[in-house]
């Protein structure tokens, strides 16, 4: 989904640069993937998982993951759809709601439902996907969030919600990554499409440029480089990025940061088994482990997401610091297919203004 703050650097180190793709087992050759019992997972460039959960999964099943990363979550979903019927591996994870449908509709997956589901993760399951095609993963939000330490400094009040954005007293104080080219600047667009309607969001947005917002490339540029808690020489404290984002300002047993909660927008990911794959058994086989405890547990501290099963423990400083929102925004991913095009040139004239 994305590589917060200080996970960045470490998470670099684990991925493995290629251009036909990645292994799990970094000295392994790379695989057509025809093999048996070895089975090809397309995925965004965010995934990784500690090699000893992998290498579990081995031991469990007898087969090896071979991961194969293609760009960012709305890259990763054009390709498998572009692909249909021939796909360049056997399972997908990374498909999120906003694009999930596009997918579907393309008949790029194979219905597949785990026989084992751990509690909690029926809440994540996709609306309308009534085959299930997709089986939920991980969850997280985009969230406006804030420098609580700046507010404290200024003796200002913080804003609490996105009308806030708009007023006076947060005039050049706001930074969000552009919708069309990130995926949580696309949630945010999402969230503001929620809140306003479809008659209100576009002069919401004018409202905001006109009080002085910056739209920037990325989430990288946004929170590293322009956000005062980012650890650069930012200069705006206001900034669109995740609910757990706080979790990773911790200094002295307390956050700097807070995520305002009434203004998030729920991400889900998730894993399918592809349509046409070589491996549609070892396909199943890695959905089902994807569910399983181990992996589970590890998305945390791997991926920087909330897993979907109830069960899992958090670790000390998410359960304290990275609190979610209890009613995000959404939008139904029918509509998001249907008028994402438009949305995103209508914002992109809005911006230009």
């Amino acid at each position: 989904m994305r590589t917060p703050a200080i996970a960045a650097t470490a998470i670099s180190a684990l991925l493995l640069s290629a251009c036909g793709g990645t292994s799990a087992e970094p000295d392994a050759k790379p695989s057509s993937g025809s093999d048996d019992k070895s089975v090809v997972l397309l995925t965004h460039d965010s995934f990784t998982l500690p090699k000893e959960v992998l290498a579990e999964f081995t031991e469990k099943t007898g087969y090896t993951a071979e991961i194969r990363h293609a760009g960012d979550g709305g890259e990763l979903t054009t390709k498998i759809a572009l692909d249909t019927g021939n796909p360049d591996g056997d399972a997908v994870f990374g498909v999120d709601n906003t694009f999930a449908s596009r997918a579907i509709d393309q008949g790029a997956l194979a219905a597949y439902t785990p026989e084992t589901v751990p509690a909690g993760v029926d809440e994540f399951n996709l609306p309308g996907d009534e085959e299930h095609f997709l089986t939920p993963v991980d969850n997280g939000s985009v969230c406006v969030n804030i420098d609580t330490k700046w507010f404290a400094a200024k003796k200002l009040a913080p804003p609490e919600s996105l009308d806030d954005l708009a007023e006076p007293a947060y005039k050049d104080l706001f930074v969000t990554p552009g919708a069309a080219t990130s995926t949580p600047g696309m949630a945010f667009l999402l969230a503001t499409v929620a809140e306003y309607g479809e008659d209100g969001w576009s002069d919401y947005w004018g409202k905001l440029m006109d009080n002085g917002a910056k739209v920037v490339d990325g989430w990288d540029q946004a929170y590293y480089s322009d956000f005062t808690q980012g650890g650069g020489k930012g200069t705006r404290p206001i900034v669109v990025s995740y609910d757990s984002s706080p979790a990773f300002t911790v200094k002295d047993g307390k956050t700097t940061t807070e995520a305002l909660l009434d203004t998030c927008f729920r991400q889900v990911e998730y894993a399918g088994v592809l349509k046409g794959a070589d491996n549609p058994e070892g396909a199943q086989a890695l959905i089902d482990f994807m569910l399983s405890g181990s992996v589970q547990g590890a998305l945390p501290e791997s991926m920087y997401v909330f897993p979907v099963s109830s069960s899992v423990e958090l670790p000390a400083d998410w359960a304290k610091f990275a609190q979610q929102p209890t009613s995000p925004l959404s939008v139904e991913p029918e509509e998001i297919e249907k008028n994402r095009e438009a949305w995103l040139a209508t914002w992109s004239d809005t911006i230009a203004k």
